[in-house]
């Protein structure tokens, strides 16, 4: 038997460092077969530093991270030990629906009862949204799209997982957060675990604010912190697709990228625009196209929008292509008309002129190119574009992360700030935008199927 038991909350990696190396090498023969099982499945054994709570007192802990950092680990592992140590505990579990909430934050394969130690599982009740565990202690479910759920109910903990996520329309994050902290007053220390990917949405920006947030401790991390138990292959395919683009810098990196002053889109903008639910019944579907001066050099902006009955602008697909030769951006514009069965396509013709219309129409015969001219500058063009997002008539189906990192980079006067050395994806919008929303053409019709 061990001198000290295992399940004691002292942190083991303190207590095996001031052990010698014959003692440390000695350790495991002296535990029994339930110590050992016990000793390996420690959090605190297995943690890193950085997901273990602040040594300093706090009231809010936000772990900011990049994908794949070990954040839902570290909640629930957190959530388990305020449990155990208070059997008076009511604990709010806060995702941005109840389905995120019990697929991720209490299912999940680093959930809450995946971290549980098989002797000591709690009751877990979906139908109530509650977990019991064995002391008495309780978890409640909450989503993020339903504020007013949290007005009423008192708590002593919360553990609010992806805050980027949560729904940004009619303000629900903001009163979603204010009603859990109205609740927040059972117990003697009440503490909050936010858990999330970085994003530039309004509830973010307010935490960050220490003049509003007292007893915040932050938490920055990257995913290859956790390398040690991602898949190389994984790490590998992440770093070759996003590099250091403002997405990777953002979900990988976990960076909080800022909106750049003087830039005709903001990331706050955008987010109110971002409607992954809406099915809308599209009349008119034009792509635009940025065609690349050579085969080597920038990418083919390719960028399919829509319009519906109430001359809504919907941005269905970006289906750029990288460093492609003029018959391989060609035939990803044809293949993105058959598949969207677009009514027109937008090509800028500046660079190639005929020659663009006729590589295109290599690539497909009937394909409806209208050729465009652009006799102002990108951010000239891009400003109606930008009255139409700032006015609501513009939707994203879905995030388009490096379509809105080039957005968030066209300023005001012309210069362009953004990844890249050109707008291309932003171009492209520009086009198909300006096509369906801006010009005589853009008048909605009856589609045939």
């Amino acid at each position: 038997m061990t001198e000290t038991p295992i399940s004691d909350e002292e942190d083991r990696r303190a207590w095996m460092d001031r052990m010698n190396e014959d003692e440390r090498r000695d350790f495991p023969r002296k535990l029994t077969a339930k110590e050992r099982e016990e000793f390996d499945r420690s959090w605190h054994q297995q943690a890193r530093d950085e997901q273990l709570p602040p040594p300093e007192p706090w009231r809010i802990w936000l772990i900011m991270a990049g994908r794949g950092f070990g954040k839902t680990r570290a909640g629930a592992e957190w959530v388990l030990s305020v449990a155990d140590a208070d059997p008076h505990a009511r604990i709010a579990l806060v995702a941005s629906s109840l389905a995120e909430a019990r697929a991720v934050m209490v299912e999940g394969e680093s959930g809450i009862l995946a971290c549980s130690a098989d002797n000591r599982l709690p009751t877990y009740e979906p139908s109530l949204r509650r977990i019991t565990f064995n002391n008495g202690a309780q978890a409640l479910l909450y989503s993020a799209a339903e504020p007013e759920a949290l007005r009423g109910p008192q708590h002593s903990h919360a553990w609010c997982d992806e805050l980027g996520k949560w729904p940004g329309t009619h303000d629900k994050a903001l009163r979603c957060w204010d009603n859990l902290l109205l609740g927040l007053r059972l117990g003697e220390d009440q503490k909050i675990l936010a858990t999330t990917t970085p994003r530039t949405v309004q509830l973010m920006q307010r935490l960050m604010d220490e003049k509003r947030t007292p007893g915040l401790v932050m938490t920055r991390g990257k995913t290859r912190d956790n390398a040690a138990h991602l898949p190389q292959s994984y790490l590998d395919a992440m770093r070759a697709e996003f590099g250091d683009s403002a997405l990777g810098r953002q979900e990988l990196h976990g960076e909080l990228l800022e909106d750049i002053e003087g830039a005709l889109w903001s990331r706050a903008l955008l987010e109110r625009c971002r409607d992954r639910h809406a099915a809308p019944e599209i009349c008119r579907i034009v792509i635009g196209v940025d065609p690349p001066a050579s085969a080597s050099g920038d990418a083919c902006g390719i960028i399919v929008a829509g319009i519906d009955d109430n001359r809504t602008g919907f941005v269905l697909a970006d289906c750029s292509v990288e460093k492609a030769s003029p018959e391989k951006w060609a035939r990803a514009v044809a293949d993105a008309a058959r598949i969207w069965n677009a009514d027109r396509v937008v090509a800028e013709a500046n660079q190639g002129g005929a020659m663009v219309e006729s590589v295109l129409r290599a690539a497909e015969i009937s394909l409806p190119v209208k050729l465009v001219h652009a006799s102002r500058g990108k951010s000239a063009r891009a400003e109606p574009v930008a009255a139409l997002y700032e006015a609501g008539r513009v939707r994203h189906a879905e995030m388009f992360g490096a379509l809105e990192d080039e957005l968030c980079g066209l300023m005001v006067g012309g210069a362009y700030e953004g990844p890249g050395r050109s707008p291309d994806r932003a171009d492209a919008l520009v086009w198909a935008l300006t096509e369906l929303m801006l010009s005589k053409a853009g008048r909605p019709k009856v589609r045939q199927v």
